[in-house]
Order: structure tokens, then C-alpha cells, then sequence
């Protein structure tokens, strides 16, 4: 799992990144939480990467690693609805209850994966 792992994490640190090389005007919802999903990449880099997952680093990175794809996955709903004709009839404004009722199935779904994921996750066996 550890090249998926580090694709995974690559890729949504570029997805991250890029996003801020859109010319902007003034500070936005879109900018926070792409600050946000920086800040949490970082530490759940660290977390992985810096420290292996000793003690209470792997809690880091299974929160900070949900978090990141929460984040992706929120910002794909808001484009969804932005992009997506039959969508954008149902939620023009993004506020209607059609894009509420998406972003949390969104929510609830990784809030119970992550609480999985925090409750099954084993570290490694140390070899010897």
C-alpha cells in the first residue's frame, strides 16, 4: 500500500497547490480551504513520512489523510453543482437543499469511513 499511498498523497497535494495558481481577487471560501487542506497535508505527510506512524502520529494520518479527501471530495460537489448543467438547475444557487442533501451524504460518508478506518487501523509489526 505504500505506492498508493504516496500517489495518493502526491497527487492531492498537487490538487492542493495548483489550485492557487488561479488568478483571485480578495480572499474566498476556495482559498480557505485550500489553506486548510495545505495545513492538514502537511501534517499528515509528517505524520507518515517523518515520524512512520509511531504513536499518536498515526492518528494524524488516518484523520489528516480522511480530511484531505473529505476536502477533494467537497470541492468536487461544489464544481459538480457549478459545471454540471442538470445539477446546477437543482441547486443554481448552491444553497437549495439538492446541494445541502449532497455535501452531507459527502459529510456522514467520511465520518463513518474515518471512524472505521481510526478503529481497524494497525500499525506494522516491527521486524526483527
Amino acid at each position: 500500500m505504500n505506492g498508493w499511498t504516496l500517489l495518493f498523497l502526491a497527487t492531492t497535494l498537487a490538487t492542493s497547490v495548483t489550485g492557487f495558481f488561479f488568478s483571485f481577487h480578495g480572499f474566498t471560501p476556495a482559498l480557505g480551504v485550500g489553506i486548510l487542506s495545505m495545513f492538514i497535508l502537511a501534517a499528515t505527510i509528517v505524520a507518515r513520512y517523518g515520524f512512520h506512524l509511531a504513536g499518536a502520529w498515526r492518528w494524524v494520518y488516518i484523520v489528516g489523510a480522511v480530511a484531505a479527501l473529505y476536502f477533494n471530495s467537497f470541492v468536487l460537489v461544489v464544481q459538480s453543482f457549478l459545471k454540471i448543467p442538470v445539477q446546477r438547475t437543482l441547486a443554481p444557487t448552491g444553497s437549495e437543499p439538492a446541494f445541502a442533501v449532497a455535501q452531507g451524504i459527502v459529510l456522514m460518508f467520511h465520518h463513518v469511513t474515518g471512524f472505521l478506518a481510526v478503529k481497524g487501523f494497525r500499525p506494522a509489526a516491527h521486524r526483527v
